[in-house]
């Protein structure tokens, strides 16, 4: 092996990967990922193939040899849909070429397939199982309605008791979406309710496409370059609202910080933290640079990310080129650096880029005050949350840089 490709090989990266690529057994009004079907001609049941999927797990484990633990997110689409014999056969894969490395194991769902033999299989292997819920039921299924049309609310709750009572882990990822965004504190009492420990909030902003995109028969997340063409695509009456988000996140900051520090965990807050004391974020949206996040569909395909999954982010197939190639590939390394070089100086001002670092690249299709393009969507939003929890993130940095539990901030409020 060259000198190059050690250093390559040695380098860390994450592949999310999507085995029955975008095909789910719900129809929910807000997902950008069922249009993906057009990219995959008429291959309407897609499923990973044997050798595609023992190529993966093989380079993926090679790739980070000598690194402490390695993990594996499956997502989709809708991943259980290839039965659980499928991620039986993962499990052992795994264990064939994992030579001593620990290797874990995440698992996106919209848990309406979750049975007692699923969640005890997952269970037993120690998956982190990520619930879809939006909310109490007429929060959830404002949009998260099954092929039908139908209520998803009552399959999801079920299948939450049923890892429960198996013992799998599992955390909740949560939609914040033009409705349920009016109603923070509903959702949020309502995870605790449904012993949910660690909340992930992910903003939808999604916009109708383009003439260019919608040639390709994708017409939502248009790339943000096919914007600067002239043509102006609409925000979708789904998508939240900046100020909204930003309203939605502080309700919530607000009662996490007087009463569930150290009990409840939410990703963005745990994430602000970190950039507070210094350790830079935990999440790609905040990271100075991206591109160490890819997507691996079930045709071998490897994407740029999960939201810039067009023919012009592909970096290539991996059953003709090592994922290493692709991962640390000029291509996907400028992809990472334009998020930092294309920032608008309205961002690079900014008293927050330390958290923000002009949030994620698909959202950044607005024009600062002064008309300059690369501003996000959600930045009216992300600037209200941030400047918000300023003096408490303040408080609790101190306490953990002094080897002080941040939970000790609840005692002065």
């Amino acid at each position: 092996m060259s000198t190059t490709t050690s250093k390559i090989a040695g380098r860390p990266f994450h592949i999310m990967t999507k085995p029955i690529g975008p095909v789910c057994n719900l129809d929910c009004t807000y997902c950008f990922y069922l249009e993906k079907s057009k990219l995959f001609g008429d291959d309407r049941s897609p499923r990973i193939s044997d050798d595609v999927l023992e190529s993966y797990v093989k380079q993926y484990i090679a790739a980070h040899r000598g690194a402490p633990e390695l993990n594996f997110a499956w997502q989709g689409g809708e991943p259980t849909l290839m039965g659980v014999d499928f991620f039986r056969k993962v499990v052992a894969l795994q264990k064939k070429y994992a030579d001593g490395l620990r290797i874990t194991n995440a698992f996106q769902t919209n848990a309406t397939l979750l049975n007692d033999e699923w969640c005890a299989f997952l269970a037993a292997n120690e998956f982190l199982v990520g619930v879809s819920i939006d909310g109490p039921r007429e929060l959830h299924d404002a949009y998260r309605l099954d092929k039908r049309g139908q209520s998803t609310f009552d399959a999801v709750c079920a299948a939450v008791a049923r890892l429960r009572k198996h013992g799998a882990q599992f955390n909740t990822l949560t939609v914040v979406n033009r409705v349920n965004s009016q109603h923070p504190l509903k959702v949020y009492k309502f995870l605790k309710e449904l012993g949910s420990t660690f909340h992930q909030f992910i903003p939808i902003v999604e916009r109708v496409a383009n003439p260019q995109a919608a040639q390709l028969g994708l017409p939502l997340a248009t790339p943000p370059e096919l914007q600067a063409q002239g043509e102006q695509a609409v925000v979708t009456d789904w998508s939240v609202r900046s100020k909204d988000y930003g309203d939605f996140l502080v309700a919530i900051f607000d009662e996490w910080v007087r009463h569930d520090v150290g009990q409840i965990y939410v990703q963005l807050f745990d994430a602000t933290l970190a950039a507070w004391v210094g350790h830079g974020s935990t999440l790609c949206i905040y990271a100075e640079e991206c591109g160490n996040a890819m997507i691996l569909e079930h045709n071998g395909d490897v994407y740029s990310c999960d939201h810039f999954v067009y023919p012009q982010y592909k970096l290539g197939n991996l059953r003709d080129q090592p994922l290493t190639t692709m991962a640390w590939s000029e291509q996907q390394q400028k992809f990472g650096r334009d998020k930092k070089t294309l920032l608008p100086r309205y961002c690079r001002e900014c008293e927050f880029l330390f958290a923000c670092n002009g949030e994620c690249p698909k959202h950044r299709f607005m024009h600062t005050p002064s008309g300059e393009p690369g501003l996000s969507y959600l930045c009216v939003g992300l600037k209200r949350y941030f400047a918000h929890v300023a003096p408490h993130m303040d408080a609790m940095a101190k306490l953990v840089q002094a080897g002080r539990p941040a939970a000790e901030i609840m005692k002065k409020k």
